[in-house]
This record gives C-alpha cells, structure tokens and sequence, in this order.
C-alpha cells in the first residue's frame, strides 16, 4: 500500500470513528492534500485517544469500587485456580465474554474482594460495564426501592452491567425479603451476563444465611452452571501483613 493510501484508509477510519458520514470521509479523504491528511489523522487519534479514556473513567466511577486494585503484585501461591481456568483467563476477564461466572470462596482477609476489584478494574478497561456492590448494601437497597416503588431501577443498573461483582456473601444474615430480591439479581445475571460471587462459606452452608434452603439450591444452580470455583486458602493476609502479628 502506497504512503498516500495508507493516510486515506486511515482518514476514512478517523471518521468512522467519530462517526462523520460516508460522503464526508470519502470527499476529505480524496480531496486532501498528504499535509492535511496527515493533520485529520492526528485530530481523528487524539479525539479516539480521549473518549477511549473518559470512558473508561466513567465505568470505573459507575462501578463504585471502594478501593482502587489491580492484578500488578497479585499474590497467586495461596489461590487453587479449578481445572481448565488458567490465571491468564482470570487477569485478562476472558470469562466475561462467555457470560461465566466466578465463586471466589475462603476466609476473611486472603484477597477476594481485591481479585474482584482487579477483575472489574480489568472490565472497565475493556470497555465493559461493571457493578459492584457488597450483598448487604445491595439488600438494604433493594428492600428500600421495593417500599417505594423503584427495584425497576436497581434491576435496569443490573441489566447494564457486562459483570456485576456480589462481595461479601456470608458476612451478614439475610432475611427471607432480601434472599428472594436477592435470588432475583442472580437469576437477571444467568445466561446474560458474567456474576462474580466472593464468599467465606462453602455451599452447604448458604441456605443458613438466605434462610431457604430451596432459594439457596436454586440460587447456586443458576451460579455454578456457567461457573468456576477459585479457592483462598492459607491463613489471612492481613494478620500476616499487620505489625501486631510480629509482636511477641
């Protein structure tokens, strides 16, 4: 390919991109001398290059991350990945392009929820739409817009995510109300978009916290379809990292 078509496919590109007409590109991409060619380009990338990041900075506000994480400095030697989902599949989200689900299960403290965080910070660079929110507030919420009349709301933010992060089951009791709002989101996210689950109880035990044996059967069956288990074990690692730990 000649200088001079390249510096037209790329023209054309550039106003694809920020969506001008076919007229419009095809007229400026003939018309243009190699100077002013080269200047739509450099328009055309740094205006791709701008909306690439302020969107990615809105998902990740719209996602509500409580802390910043990322994968760089991750420690993998205390996390069992299953069979057929290697760490690559984990950093990269590959998993939510098939609409999986991930079960991050272990004790309090061994980085769950910061696996989480780094897998929809991940997201959100992809482009993807990411909501995260802790089982307790998510309940609470969704029992307050039942009373007044607007769950639609909190169902449409669920239905707009690509990954929606559920941190923190087990941590708190749920009543019957917030098992059955809360096997609701389960049951929007199955087979439509990717649910990662973070959790200290194994699933024998989820029945006692939702209160419901059968809701919990049910609620595990739409979760571990399309899912995989990632098992923390080892002691916290946040003892491990406190000064107290050291004192004798």
């Amino acid at each position: 390919m000649s200088a001079r078509a390249e510096l037209e496919a790329r023209a054309r590109a550039g106003f694809r991109a920020v969506m001008l007409s076919n007229h419009t590109a095809e007229k400026f991409a003939s018309e243009s001398s190699a100077g002013e060619l080269r200047f739509l380009c450099s328009v055309f990338d740094e205006e791709c290059s701008w909306r690439e990041r302020s969107k990615r900075e809105r998902l990740l506000k719209r996602a509500r991350f409580p802390v910043p994480k990322t994968f760089d400095g991750y420690d993998w030697s205390r996390i069992r990945l299953p069979e057929g989902m290697p760490r690559n599949d984990v950093e990269s989200c590959a998993f939510v392009g098939s609409m999986q689900n991930l079960v991050l299960y272990g004790g309090v403290g061994n980085g769950k929820t910061h696996m989480a965080i780094a897998c929809g910070t991940t997201a959100c660079h992809m482009g993807l739409s990411v909501m995260f929110t802790t089982i307790s507030d998510l309940v609470v919420r969704m029992q307050k817009a039942e009373e007044a009349g607007s769950l639609d709301r909190v169902f449409r933010e669920v239905e707009r995510a690509d990954l929606v992060i559920l941190d923190e089951l087990g941590y708190l009791p749920i009543d019957r109300q917030g098992a059955r709002l809360l096997f609701q989101v389960v049951s929007k996210c199955y087979e439509r978009r990717s649910l990662i689950v973070t959790t200290n109880l194994e699933f024998s035990r989820w029945g006692s916290v939702l209160t419901d044996d059968q809701m919990a059967a049910a609620m595990i069956d739409r979760i571990i379809h399309y899912g995989h288990l990632i098992v923390f074990e080892g002691p916290t690692k946040r003892m491990e990292a406190s000064p107290m730990a050291n004192k004798r």
